[in-house]
């Protein structure tokens, strides 16, 4: 993991993918599967991994998932994505998961989560990816609390190590 590359804006790793669910996406509810959408946040945001990075890049870890209200058959589900935080290989990537009923025009928020990626080369081990580029109050902002969720995540990694060898 050597070389040092040129830094990237935060905006050059936006993405933002929508579908709209069906009955094969749902419960008998109605509701969409939590792992439908899971497996959206995790294509959506690797797609702003592999942006920042122009390489392969592997999911490492997914923080916390809320579902703060349902999502429904016939809803148009709204992904949008961006690199908050960049390590050595490693790059946190941002998603906020909107439903647009298209009936009604009515927009919710119902999921945002953080997601870790890797870069790697084609043997699988991590390299170097480009420092990121905070520029808007909006990015800075969202680049600070991932500096601090980045030291907790390590912290947290670091005290089960210590657990785990019974320290």
């Amino acid at each position: 993991m050597t070389q040092a590359k040129s830094p990237r804006r935060i905006s050059d790793t936006h993405h933002e993918t929508s579908q709209i669910m069906m009955p094969q996406h749902s419960n008998n509810l109605g509701h969409v599967f939590g792992g439908v959408i899971l497996s959206m946040m995790d294509t959506t945001a690797a797609v702003s991994a592999i942006r920042h990075s122009r390489q392969t890049c592997v999911t490492a870890s997914v923080d916390r998932v809320d579902f703060r209200e349902p999502i429904h058959v016939g809803d148009l589900v709204i992904m949008k994505s961006s690199v908050n935080f960049v390590g050595k290989s490693s790059m946190e990537v941002g998603v906020r998961i909107e439903t647009e009923n298209l009936l009604t025009g009515v927009r919710r928020h119902t999921n945002s989560c953080y997601l870790t990626f890797v870069a790697v080369d084609r043997d699988g081990k991590p390299v170097v990816v480009p420092p990121i580029v905070p520029e808007t109050e909006d990015e800075k902002r969202r680049h600070e609390a991932a500096r601090g969720r980045r030291a907790r995540r390590l912290e947290e990694r670091n005290a089960e190590a210590r657990f785990d060898q019974g320290t």
